[in-house]
């Protein structure tokens, strides 16, 4: 198994995930979206496996300067954004075996350890 994680060493909730990670012994490879933001064909395939709407920021300062227009964007348009402003996407994000399974960290452990495969 091929786990990536996707986002900034800064966030409280992507340390809390991999103090979790490593706690439970799982491999992972950390990418820093900051300094390396995901392709915009790797985010189309993101939102193609959970939807744009679970991966929306929603409590960052980006999301928030977007006007009230986004209540109404459709999924290719939220790609673009997401494309431009990687601070648009929740963190963290996981990616499997190159299919992106699980955003955010607040599931059950049990919901986590089934999208991840453990």
């Amino acid at each position: 198994m091929s786990l990536t994680v996707y986002g900034i060493p800064t966030c409280g909730t992507c340390k809390k995930a991999i103090q979790w990670l490593e706690a439970h012994n799982v491999a992972y490879e950390f990418i820093n979206t900051k300094d390396h933001p995901p392709s915009k064909q790797q985010i189309q395939d993101w939102v193609s496996a959970l939807g744009s709407k679970p991966m929306r920021n929603t409590s960052g300062k980006s999301y928030r300067e977007i006007g009230e227009e986004k209540k109404d964007w459709t999924d290719a348009q939220w790609v673009d954004a997401f494309a431009q402003d990687a601070m648009l996407l929740k963190r963290p994000l996981f990616v499997k075996d190159g299919t992106a399974v699980l955003v955010g960290f607040r599931a059950s452990e049990d919901m986590i350890q089934q999208a991840l495969g453990l």
